[in-house]
């Protein structure tokens, strides 16, 4: 660091440098602090650290850590208390301190510490994680310039303005204005991944004054000045001026390398730091998703206030009875005490009943506190984590071989909420789609072109019975990823002897011109690759290479093209296009345009976009052409392309110059930018002539139509959000089995003739008020039909299909009410044409207006405001990037992969999660009844009935273990059978497990096993002595009627499994074991209390083991009874399946899956070839998922035959072993 403290010592002086060398050094931001400099702009000055300190910018270091040494303690504990049960035991924490308590606090204080250490350990572990990954980043290393050479310093020591150095394959560390480059065109090559997930490579260019600047010794003369917009969190816009020379240059988006990047294809880059740290514009997208609280959990905050409602009105019986009681008769108690003697028993002043209420009511609540179970949502947070990261993240049946991308959890918050959703919101493209473009069809001057017949078109043959004879293809024709097009009248040249080779030329110019693809390796057809934004400017830019187009290479102002026949057949010719001006596409223009020079001086506007954008910039006089185009366009979209329209224009050079002066200003503005960039683009994108439309296929992934079938056989409804125009959208649903001819379809469009001819007229306000009407009358008469079509005894199913502007006026607060009306009663819902918020305010809609849970999924950043609106959000890992990912809670490769996540591992994580809390609920209420009613026999005093450490360790210890093993290994029926009846779906959308009735259930054997376990102890003893012939004292019955208590507790959890394996045996026999240890040593070591040899006394008597014996038979009797009956005569769903398939092997080993051979269903072949990876070799493998190599492998190593029985893999492991001994 001597160069740069040299260095800085010259221009600061030593006090100064100082100042810097701490400020550099020291400086930490911290997450979401970010310091604002001036409401307008900032200025930077390159090259200059003496200029920038008066600004104090912010430093380059960043913390993602929650907590620090000093914060941890204190801000850990705020957010334990913030849960209603850890603030309430911390209440009775403090009162069991006070005299009025009757237990000791180490009754309260225990549990209360165990739950706390656990949850801060927890905390600390995943925060030093973090902590360790952001040391990794801040001292990862980068060349800065100092005293004319690079040196290399870390990252947290870099600030703004100064001027760096990153090589091939090295991260950007901060925000940087991209200067120089080693590449003589001044561009470099980037990859967004990090930020976007998008692999392509992107292209940047750098201004060519600042070219130069590629040495040391040039770049340390650089001295420019950046005026530039405010830090913000958006990735994709850049707004800000470099002056330099007195000059001002425009800064854009494409001279700002983000951090995070990383360069690719270029040898270095020098840059000027302009956001650092936090400030920098990935960073300040580090956002949490919205924090989402399943609908299981709301409800158990209703019952936890039923267990205060419960815990009060059992204290105010207490407290009112000792209010009662109380009486100057019972002078042998002391009530009034004395002043020299034990005057504890003031708080029974008869003389003062009320206070005798309010005290003996505080009493009776630190006795009964056991009430709430505080180690509930300790037990949940486990099982769901295990839950998410063994199950789901594992699930080899969700597993994605051709991208090898497994299913993913990204939160583990929500996983019953997958056991209960009803609605799923879903995007098309890239989710229902495969998002793989190929150019299919297209229509040039008038004239279609292409044979190929669609997956859609022979859907809807099918369903018409109509049988297609499809040509046999071409051998000619070339095929390849990205180009699926036969038609010989446009391959090889033969476009020259169509009726229109002037416009099919133009056509073809405008694929390879009209876009910004980068190529990548040799300049040949064959071994080109080439990068593109999106899947459909790929398919386009192949289209035109193989109509002999070919684009082979690209700077930052021309683009190179190798054409053939153009002057004659097999004529083939270099021509370099000089690209003046790119107008990009994105959400607001739906259109992209190139302006480009011809190298015999022709200036020329191409354009490509969506249709109705399109016409309603062309020229007049070509309504034939219009009109045909527009049929074409319809032919196209009912067969479930994807179309896009092309025009030129012909510019005058004039013209040309003066929009392009307006153009420059535009760019250079440091406000709306974007705005003012759109207004000047309008000025020249207009009289433009239609040359043709291009339509591409998206197939259908695998499994959709299927998987969408059984969901919907599992009662959720699925609703498509999509931009696709209406036809497209409507026959996708047909494919994907979302709409069939057996439905009744309602269809509210904007295309309609009174629509058209009011917006022919132009006035805006009038359009509004019409379509708004418009819409109004159909929802109406839309709704009048569907209860019509509801009364009836066999009325079809309905289906709605919208689009995005009568959407908008639907969503007005005046006709809402009436869209959802409509919409709940419908099956199927299409809404096309629709904006990103479009998709977040149906899904809103439905969430907050009908209150069902809903699910969005999609896989492109314009569906993160839907996934984050859901209750719900998954991400398809796909083609569009890694942005809806990142939003989502659930990541999966393939919508198909819906099934297992919500019918099996959703279904399951529902029932188990529910038998959980139920079960809590359940022994809590058994065991502090027990206490309840022996308040009774004292009085009402408080006097408790158990020792201090038995109540400590009840929920802790001696009750903890078996929970948490069925609320991880519970399972009713297998992962087939769910999917086989995803009826069974429909108990979890009814929320049948989880209702008051189920509570109330459990709350009455509470109370008829704790009347048992208190009535037939203490009865049973009143005249019972032990060997030496005393009678039982008060810790001997306690003791009995405890371990009676743990006993059934514990023994009642095995009744309610559903499937038992021997974890279920190990923690149930383990628990009660550690009871029988707990209270042997405690019997010993515990002179001075009541306790002393209990046990042992015990023990020694023969009503010990009568009284363990009989009164959990007693106990659970109740439950036995009742459980017989309920799968009698009131059975669930699920109960029935496992009647039906009770004595039938589960699945099929992989000898019995060869043996089939061909004969395989494409499911059966899939699980096949899932069974064919290799595996983990892990005896707790199966438990939670029960693919048919797990049900078998580990008899199948022995080639030992074992029934498929899900629930036995351990117990096959341990047969492996005892094989292996012989």
């Amino acid at each position: 660091m001597s160069g740069w403290n040299r260095s800085s010592r010259s221009r600061l002086g030593g006090r100064n440098n100082a100042t810097l060398e701490r400020t550099s050094t020291t400086q930490t931001v911290r997450l979401g602090r970010v310091q604002p400099q001036a409401p307008g702009h900032r200025t930077i000055y390159c090259n200059d650290r003496e200029a920038n300190l008066p600004v104090k910018f912010v430093g380059n270091s960043i913390s993602t850590t929650k907590y620090n040494f000093f914060t941890f303690l204190p801000k850990g504990l705020f957010e334990q208390f913030r849960r209603v049960a850890n603030l309430y035991f911390l209440g009775i924490s403090i009162l069991s301190t006070t005299p009025i308590s009757p237990v000791h606090p180490v009754t309260n204080v225990v549990p209360l510490s165990l739950v706390l250490f656990v949850s801060l350990v927890k905390e600390a572990f995943e925060d030093w994680k973090r902590f360790q990954n952001d040391m990794t980043i801040n001292n990862n290393s980068v060349d800065v310039l100092q005293d004319q050479k690079w040196e290399s310093i870390p990252w947290k020591r870099l600030q703004v303005g100064d001027i760096v150095r990153i090589k091939q394959n090295g991260f950007f560390p901060a925000d940087l204005l991209f200067l120089a480059t080693t590449n003589p065109d001044g561009v470099c090559y980037i990859e967004t991944a990090n930020l976007d997930g998008e692999t392509n490579l992107k292209i940047r260019k750098a201004l060519e004054k600042t070219w130069d600047y590629s040495t040391p010794e040039k770049a340390s003369e650089f001295k420019g000045e950046v005026q530039c917009e405010q830090p913000n969190n958006s990735l994709y816009t850049f707004t800000g001026n470099l002056i330099i020379d007195k000059q001002t240059l425009p800064l854009t988006p494409s001279h700002i390398l983000l951090r995070g990047c990383s360069l690719r294809n270029t040898e270095y880059i020098v840059g000027a730091v302009v956001f650092t740290g936090q400030e920098t514009k990935v960073m300040m997208n580090t956002m949490n998703v919205p924090s989402k609280r399943s609908t299981l959990e709301r409800k158990l905050d209703k019952l936890i206030i039923g267990l205060f409602i419960t815990l009060f009105c059992m204290c105010l019986i207490g407290a009112i009875g000792s209010g009662v009681f109380i009486n100057y008769k019972y002078y042998y108690l002391g009530l009034r005490g004395s002043k020299g003697e034990n005057s504890s028993y003031s708080s029974f002043n008869p003389d003062n009943r009320f206070l005798v209420v309010i005290l003996t009511m505080f009493t009776l609540i630190t006795l009964y506190s056991t009430i709430i179970p505080i180690s509930l949502y300790v037990s949940i947070e486990m099982i769901k984590f295990i839950q998410s990261t063994q199950y789901i993240n594992n699930d080899l049946r969700m597993y994605h071989i051709e991208s090898n991308t497994p299913a993913l959890a990204r939160t583990s918050n929500l996983n019953e909420e997958l056991g209960q959703v009803e609605y799923i919101f879903s995007d098309k493209t890239g989710t229902l789609t495969r998002n793989l473009m190929e150019f299919f069809k297209c229509s040039i001057g008038g004239e279609v072109y292409g044979t190929g017949i669609t997956e859609i078109e022979r859907g809807i043959a099918q369903r018409n019975g109509i049988k297609l004879n499809e040509e046999s293809k071409s051998t000619n024709t070339v095929h390849e990823k990205g180009f699926n097009f036969a038609d010989a009248k446009l391959m090889r040249g033969a476009w020259r002897n169509e009726p229109n080779p002037d416009l099919c030329k133009e056509f073809f110019r405008c694929l390879a011109i009209c876009h910004t693809v980068l190529p990548e390796g040799d300049e040949s057809p064959e071994k080109i690759t080439y990068q593109a934004a999106s899947p459909d400017e790929s398919a386009l830019v192949i289209a035109a290479k193989n109509f002999g187009f070919f684009f082979y290479r690209r700077s930052p102002t021309t683009i190179c093209v190798r054409e053939s026949h153009v002057e004659k057949i097999g004529s083939v010719q270099d021509v370099s296009y000089e690209i003046l001006n790119v107008l990009e596409f994105n959400s607001t223009r739906k259109r992209q345009s190139v302006v480009c020079r011809y190298p015999d001086g022709r200036l020329v506007l191409y354009c490509k976009g969506a249709d109705n954008v399109i016409y309603e910039r062309l020229a007049n006089g070509q309504d034939d052409l219009k009109k045909v185009s527009r049929e074409h366009l319809e032919l196209f979209g009912s067969s479930g392309l994807r179309t896009l329209c092309l025009a030129y224009k012909d510019l005058s050079p004039d013209v040309y110059e003066s929009w392009n002066e307006k153009f420059i200003q535009a760019k250079s503005s440091l406000r709306d930018r974007e705005k003012k960039l759109d207004e000047v683009a309008e000025l020249i994108e207009n009289d433009l002539i239609l040359v043709g439309c291009t339509a591409i296929e998206d197939k259908l992934q695998e499994g959709v139509p299927t998987c969408i079938e059984t969901l919907a056989r599992a009662g959720i409804k699925i609703w498509v959000l999509t931009g696709d125009k209406m036809e497209t959208a409507i026959n996708i649903a047909y494919a994907c089995n979302l709409i069939n001819n057996e439905m009744k379809q309602f269809i509210i469009s904007s295309e309609t003739d009174v629509i058209r001819e009011v917006e022919n007229r132009g006035d805006q306000v009038e359009i509004a008020r019409v379509i708004k009407d418009e819409v109004k009358k159909d929802l109406k008469r839309c709704l009048e039909e569907a209860q019509h079509y509801l009364h009836t005894v066999s009325g079809p199913k309905l289906a709605l299909v919208i689009d995005g502007k009568c959407l908008m006026y639907a969503l007005d607060p005046t006709l809402r009410v009436m869209l959802l009306n409509l919409s709940l009663n419908c099956n199927s819902v299409v809404c096309c044409r629709v904006s990103p918020l479009q998709k977040a305010q149906v899904t809103s809609m439905v969430k907050k207006g009908a209150q069902k849970i809903t699910l969005s999924i999609g896989d492109g950043a314009n569906d993160v405001s839907m996934i984050q609106a859901a209750h719900v959000g998954v991400g398809i890992s796909g083609q569009e990037g890694m942005q809806a990912v990142m939003a989502s809670d659930f990541a999966i490769a393939q919508f198909r992969f819906l099934t297992d996540l919500l019918l099996v591992h959703g279904r399951w994580s529902y029932i188990r999660l529910c038998k959980v809390i139920t079960y809590f609920f359940y022994k809590n209420l058994t065991f502090t009844l027990t206490q309840f009613w022996f308040t009774f026999y004292t009085g009402y005093s408080g006097q408790r009935f158990y020792d201090d450490w038995f109540q400590s360790l009840y929920n802790v210890i001696f009750t903890a273990l078996p929970v948490i093993i069925v609320g991880l290994f519970d399972k009713d029926v297998s992962a087939s059978l769910s999917k086989k009846y995803p009826e069974l779906y429909r108990e979890g959308i009814r929320n049948v497990f989880f209702k008051w009735r189920v509570v109330a259930t459990w709350a009455f054997f509470s109370v008829y096993q704790s009347l048992v376990f208190f009535f037939f102890v203490t009865r049973s003893s009143d005249r019972g002595v032990n060997s030496s012939g005393k009678m039982f004292g008060l810790m001997d019955v306690s003791t009995m009627a405890f371990t009676c208590v743990v006993v059934t507790v514990n023994l009642r959890l095995l009744m309610t499994c559903n499937s038992i394996t021997r974890w279920h045996y190990i923690s149930v026999g383990g628990s009660i074991l550690a009871w029988f240890i707990f209270i042997f040593v405690y019997c010993i070591v515990d002179r001075k209390k009541n306790v002393y040899y209990v046990i042992y006394v015990l023990m020694s008597t023969f009503y010990f083991y009568m009284a363990l014996l009989l009164v959990p038979i007693v106990a659970l009797f109740g439950d036995f009874v009742y459980q017989g009956m309920q799968r009698w005569f009131f059975p669930y769903d699920y109960q029935i399946i496992q009647e039906i398939h009770r004595d039938e092997p589960e699945g099929r080993s992989r000898d019995d899956l060869l043996e089939i051979g061909n004969n395989l269903t494409p499911a059966e072949a899939r699980s096949y070839a899932v069974a064919q990876l290799p595996r983990e070799i892990s005896k707790h493998t199966g438990f939670a998922f029960d693919s048919p190599g797990y049900e078998s492998f580990f008899a199948a190593q022995l080639g030992v035959y074992t029934p498929q029985k899900a629930w036995d893999v351990a117990r096959r492991a341990s047969m492996k072993k005892i094989a292996k001994k012989k």
